[in-house]
């Protein structure tokens, strides 16, 4: 089913994407003084995010046509654990992004640091969910 296919590729893009920001974008940038730790995340976080969450609701929705057009329930659990990234990101990361968006460069220290670390270990469960739902469409597309 070529619906589930593209979902699978999203789904795969999206957590290679992820992965790549916690094991190397995120280890890279904590080694930079604060101030240009927190000039280098807000930019680079507003590109993530655009594109993981594009990338988050175009794998929702191939994977709930390809569960829709008969395909089995591995296509609508993945879907839905592709789409979970969004209340997550919305409930549980919004608050800390607001919180260093807002926060001015020259003000960074400690405490913007410290909420970037925080940041890191809330996007390695966004990259925990995408991975999930890639395996799940992986699962689906062998059944």
């Amino acid at each position: 089913m070529l619906l589930g296919q593209l979902a699978l590729v999203t789904a795969a893009v999206f957590t290679g994407a992820a992965v790549y920001i916690n094991a190397v974008e995120q280890p890279a940038r904590l080694g930079l003084d604060d101030r240009a730790l927190l000039a280098e995340w807000k930019p680079a976080y507003q590109r993530g995010f655009a594109m993981q969450a594009s990338l988050a609701v175009v794998g929702f929705l191939l994977g709930a046509a390809a569960w829709w057009l008969g395909g089995g329930a591995g296509w609508l659990a993945g879907a839905l654990l592709m789409i979970a990234n969004w209340p997550f990101t919305l409930l549980a990361i919004m608050p800390t992004n607001t919180r260093l968006m807002r926060t001015d460069l020259a003000a960074a220290g400690p405490e913007s640091r410290a909420l970037i670390r925080r940041w890191a270990g809330l996007h390695a469960v966004r990259t925990a969910l995408g991975g999930a739902a890639t395996l799940t469409f992986l699962w689906a597309s062998l059944g």
